[in-house]
């Protein structure tokens, strides 16, 4: 097949209208981004755009101004700088290949299918990314006309790079023009304030394929999470599964029967089944809640008759919480680190109980739904997503210890205290600290000045001692 040659000089001269083609998509873009900003007052030194953008004069008019939301100049700026540094490595790229050329033989020439792979390697994609980005700037709006105009700009849009981020974040109005069922006129989805600081995280998380498969990456989510990314995004890929699932037991067999070892997907974890989770050995994964994988253990527990050797007092069990308010206990939540026994042992006393669940090194969420219970998957840093006085019964064990924070612990505090209703019971389960730390630990109980049902304080070594408590949340009419 004859071959097409073009010419040196050809070639050449086309590189060199690209390179000024290049300078002029340059200068057009910076100024209309410096007219942008001249028509929002930028340059401009006035009263009403300092107040804004500098928060200067506790004034109303600079109070109704703030509470605008503002633009992100500084996320602007830095997009714009990464168009402009890829456009530049783009023409010194050109230049030296312009160098590279000259220095070669001039009776040499290229084919037709190399010129056609150089141009799409080497200009169209760097050309088309830059396009990309610069259609993905998104420019501030000005709400009214003139000097009163005011910025109008969703923070936090030009923080990410990520296209399925951005869109997410955006924004969404209403497509009849009129308030949703909500009152609003647009939906705002919601991100963690730490999002922004794991920023890099968070853009791979993001960065999918829409409508394929997710990337086995839950772990990824579960540690923004932990560190205040919550709640992280959702996603338009489809959530993998155990490629050997099996059909799930009946609820009269699932409550205190080990799941198939084939339901679970053990890719992240340090164990491959149920057996290795059991196993007394250091390397397991995780270290709390030791031998809840075990359901003949599990079963002892909460039945004080059954308890391994003996009962402590700090041992309650469900039969004497639940003869407190006899008939009142239908519904609660388990917040702590297990598979779901108290949610199970709750069930057989026709008690409906959600278990909060992370997989900290062990699938606790996935047990919790095989046994046919509810896992809710939350961190210690979200709101309880439940309505004020909605809960019968709070219960907490293994959890929160005396590792945590007073002031952390004082707002988690507060969020139980919220929805748990009136005459409700807050479970205090063998919370252990330091003994020299106890006192401060009560009064955080004891602040809501809730009617001691029960109560007891054991010592677990030397230096620490365990506090079981069954509180009973007053009335507080208004």
């Amino acid at each position: 097949m004859k071959s097409c040659l073009l010419p040196k000089c050809r070639l050449t001269r086309l590189l060199a209208w690209l390179q000024i083609v290049l300078g002029g998509l340059v200068v057009v873009v910076s100024l209309s981004t410096l007219f942008t900003f001249y028509r929002a007052g930028f340059p401009i030194h006035h009263e009403d755009i300092c107040r804004h953008v500098y928060g200067v004069k506790e004034t109303a008019a600079a109070t109704a101004l703030n509470d605008q939301p503002r633009f992100d100049v500084l996320s602007l700026s830095n997009r714009i700088g990464e168009v402009l540094n890829k456009l530049d490595r783009l023409q010194q790229k050109l230049e030296f290949k312009v160098k590279q050329m000259e220095k070669n033989d001039k009776n040499s020439s290229i084919s037709t299918l190399e010129y056609k792979k150089y141009l799409e390697d080497e200009i169209v994609r760097p050309l088309y990314a830059a396009h990309i980005d610069l259609r993905q700037i998104r420019l501030p709006k000005l709400d009214g006309d003139g000097p009163n105009a005011t910025l109008n700009e969703d923070p936090l849009i030009n923080t990410f790079i990520v296209e399925e981020i951005r869109k997410y974040i955006t924004p969404k109005e209403s497509r009849v023009g009129k308030v949703n069922i909500y009152g609003t006129d647009r939906v705002y989805n919601a991100i963690g304030h730490g999002c922004v600081r794991y920023k890099k995280e968070l853009e791979e998380y993001m960065d999918y394929d829409i409508g394929s498969y997710c990337k086995d990456d839950w772990d990824l989510a579960q540690r923004l999470m932990i560190n205040g990314c919550d709640p992280v995004p959702r996603r338009r890929c489809l959530a993998r599964a155990s490629k050997t699932y099996q059909r799930p037991l009946p609820i009269n067999e699932s409550l205190w029967k080990v799941p198939e070892d084939r339901n679970v997907r053990w890719s992240r974890y340090a164990c491959r089944n149920f057996k290795c989770l059991n196993a007394t050995n250091a390397k397991r994964g995780y270290s709390k809640c030791s031998g809840c994988f075990d359901m003949e253990k599990e079963r002892l527990k909460w039945v004080a008759a059954a308890a391994p050797n003996g009962s402590l007092a700090v041992d309650f069990s469900i039969d004497d919480v639940i003869a407190i308010k006899p008939g009142e206990i239908r519904i609660g939540l388990d917040f702590g680190i297990g598979t779901g026994t108290f949610a199970a042992r709750m069930r057989e006393h026709n008690v409906t109980v959600i278990s909060t669940a992370l997989n900290l090194g062990a699938p606790f969420s996935e047990v919790i739904a095989l046994r046919g219970l509810v896992p809710l998957y939350v961190t210690l840093n979200q709101r309880l997503p439940f309505f004020d006085n909605t809960m019968d019964m709070i219960h907490t064990a293994g959890f929160l210890d005396g590792w945590i924070d007073l002031l952390l612990m004082d707002f988690i505090l507060f969020d139980w205290d919220r929805v748990l209703r009136p005459g409700g019971l807050l479970w205090v389960d063998r919370f252990f600290c330091k003994r020299k730390d106890l006192d401060d630990y009560m009064y955080m109980f004891l602040q809501f000045r809730y009617k001691k049902r029960k109560w007891s304080v054991y010592p677990k070594s030397k230096d620490e001692v365990y506090l079981s408590a069954v509180l009973e949340k007053p009335p507080r009419a208004i």
